[in-house]
């Protein structure tokens, strides 16, 4: 049954959770789920790879399959917490705008390549894995703990990723459906692959992003973590 437990990382923060305790042998995040997920991946990334390329693996979501991969064989509470703080919100707009798309709306356009029937079902439905991801983070942060730092090390990730994608990678294009290369990754020209956004010069949008996203995605989502962990505390010992 799970109990409170507390741990002091000598290097970080105290890492309050209700996993079972060292006194229960079984493990906290349970061996068919690892082995699913790992399973997933399995096949994903090959998929992936052959499809759009090596550098969609630059895009948030999917860095954070491959943090929460290594997190979940680890138990690490700071790489689910670094997965859950990067991706939660962007997840839930993800799911809103599939939803919208569904219902033959537009709101970001972020979805539109999973109504692209040039692309085989199979690999859309590959992608479906933003819809499941969010829940299996929350999940893994209650069974393991909120680790502080996963908001400043998130933040410095994210910034790194996103450098790289403007000064690197392709940017919007118009015929973007129709080629497998992923361009604008991580929206770093503007929320449409075929043009780029407007309403600024391009490095005050990246500005904006690095400033944005940290203040207006990750922390609020740090803060939520932190407090929805530390009102279990409260609850459980009172």
């Amino acid at each position: 049954m799970p109990t409170l437990s507390t741990s002091q990382d000598p290097s970080g923060p105290a890492i309050t959770s209700l996993a079972p305790t060292s006194l229960t042998p079984t493990p906290r995040v349970p061996l068919w789920l690892k082995v699913t997920y790992t399973a997933f991946l399995a096949v994903l990334v090959p998929v992936y790879w052959y499809n759009y390329g090596p550098t969609n693996f630059l895009y948030f979501c999917d860095i954070a399959l491959f943090v929460t991969l290594i997190g979940i064989w680890r138990e690490s509470a700071l790489l689910v917490s670094m997965a859950a703080v990067g991706i939660l919100a962007p997840q839930v707009l993800w799911v809103a705008d599939f939803v919208v798309e569904l219902s033959g709306g537009h709101l970001t356009g972020m979805t539109a390549y999973m109504f692209n029937h040039d692309k085989s079902l199979f690999l859309r439905g590959l992608s479906l894995f933003h819809g499941w991801l969010p829940f299996l983070l929350v999940f893994l942060v209650w069974r393991l703990g909120y680790d502080r730092r996963a908001f400043l090390r998130w933040t410095v990730l994210a910034w790194v990723l996103l450098l790289v994608c403007y000064t690197l990678m392709p940017g919007p294009r118009a015929d973007a459906a129709s080629i497998a290369t992923p361009v604008n990754i991580n929206y770093v020209h503007g929320m449409s692959d075929t043009a780029a956004q407007t309403w600024m010069s391009p490095l005050a949008w990246l500005s904006a992003m690095l400033v944005g996203m940290p203040l207006l995605i990750f922390l609020p989502t740090h803060l939520a973590l932190h407090f929805t962990c530390m009102r279990k505390t409260a609850v459980t010992t009172t």
